[in-house]
């Protein structure tokens, strides 16, 4: 408490109320994602990973079942502080007894999941699955030229959104509904034109269903490249940003998805302007798409900087997207989501008013100058008050290795 009251007098004395940022932040939707836990595997299959999606690493204690997955996101989500919401894959149907192939999903599939969201008393967001399985036809879903194939995942689309609205009304927590397939080329294709206008065309059919738009908010995530389309994705920036402008759906960045050279931070304020919401996968690439697990590094801060600065907390849906095998699963989860939220803490506690009239007023030294001295403030003093409000453990890594040595271990 001595440590957070010395902080809290450095802060007011930049016009900074630390109460005040403590209290927003506790309100901020985060959205973990549950795939960190089994590999990307999922439970309606027993392939292998495809579509341009690898994880590497073989750390003991993988979640194999749909109780074993849970169990650890309940301990994960424990030692997270704030609002939290559960992001699902539609390859995580739950089936007792009967099962169904992706085209003929329906609620019953995931009540599971709402059972165990409602358990939590969090929301739950939702992503049609359009990769590892048999119908992925030479690396293509919905722009495929084979009907049969284009078709079959048209209707995969269509069951997410009833899927979707099912969370959002059992939940009374509106659902994100993210779109993102893996098509594309090896290599330089004849026909750059034809994939896309199929796409476009599949999107139209699965968005002819009726949704409450209030309920479910459909995104389209683009890429720039992946594994086995190197040379040419079909939804590409440019593609998905036009579609959904056409649309008025919700554009969705992640920040592994672009040229090494782009950042999301600096996306942020150019989609603003032009969309109610936007929503954001957050990764830590590593050369490429390489969905290392969120840190405290700079674009992490930068990212949260955008949103809190241009007060666009209740616009952005912020989500969680990385998969690491090769570390404690558990302690990936809680890192990644951590870091999040100490991003969104530390651009609360920055002095923006100050920061942005010395911008305007053209005082770039000063500028400068003070947004150095913020990198060195007593920011973890305040991060350790709001763990101790939220009764959320700080070392968290005890915790955890004592899991697992009770419970993964055994699953060797």
């Amino acid at each position: 408490m001595r440590r957070y009251k010395e902080a809290s007098d450095f802060y007011a004395e930049l016009g900074v109320d630390t109460e005040k940022a403590l209290e927003k932040l506790k309100d901020i939707f985060v959205s973990m994602h549950c795939w960190q836990g089994d590999d990307v595997i999922g439970f309606d299959s027993t392939g292998t990973l495809s579509g341009g999606i690898q994880t590497t690493g073989n750390y003991m204690g993988r979640a194999r079942t749909p109780e074993e997955l849970m169990a650890d996101m309940e301990l994960a989500l424990s030692l997270i502080p704030g609002k939290k919401k559960i992001n699902v894959h539609a390859s995580y149907a739950i089936f007792q007894g009967e099962t169904a192939d992706r085209d003929a999903l329906r609620p019953a599939h995931f009540k599971a999941w709402v059972d165990f969201a409602k358990k939590k008393g969090m929301g739950l967001d939702f992503n049609p699955t359009f990769f590892s399985h048999e119908m992925v036809k030479d690396n293509l879903t919905l722009s495929s030229p084979d009907e049969t194939v284009r078709k079959f995942w048209v209707e995969h689309g269509k069951r997410c959104i009833e899927i979707s609205q099912y969370f959002a009304e059992e939940t009374g927590v509106p659902c994100v509904m993210n779109i993102w397939i893996p098509d594309g080329y090896k290599d330089i294709p004849a026909d750059r034109l034809g994939p896309r206008a199929r796409f476009k065309k599949s999107l139209d059919e699965i968005l002819s269903v009726n949704y409450d738009k209030e309920k479910v908010f459909v995104c389209l995530e683009s890429k720039v490249f992946g594994i086995g389309m190197e040379s040419y994705t079909v939804g590409s920036a440019e593609f998905c940003l036009n579609y959904v402008n056409q649309k008025g759906i919700t554009p969705l960045m992640d920040n592994g998805h672009y040229h090494p050279t782009e950042v999301v931070s600096d996306k942020i304020a150019a989609m603003l302007p032009f969309h109610e919401k936007i929503a954001l996968h957050i990764t830590r690439g590593v050369r490429w798409d390489s969905d290392h697990v969120v840190l405290f590094d700079d674009e992490t801060r930068e990212i949260a900087k955008e949103i809190v600065f241009h007060n666009a907390e209740d616009r952005v849906f912020i989500a969680t997207d990385y998969f690491d095998a090769s570390i404690n699963r558990i302690a990936a989860w809680v890192t990644g989501m951590r870091s999040v939220q100490k991003a969104l803490l530390s651009a609360l506690l920055q002095p923006k008013e100050t920061l942005g009239a010395l911008q305007n007023e053209g005082r770039f030294t000063e500028l400068m100058a003070l947004s150095e001295e913020m990198k060195t403030a007593p920011f973890g003093d305040v991060w350790a008050e709001y763990l101790r409000r939220e009764n959320v453990e700080n070392d968290y890594i005890k915790v955890i290795k004592e899991y697992e040595e009770k419970v993964l271990v055994k699953r060797v």
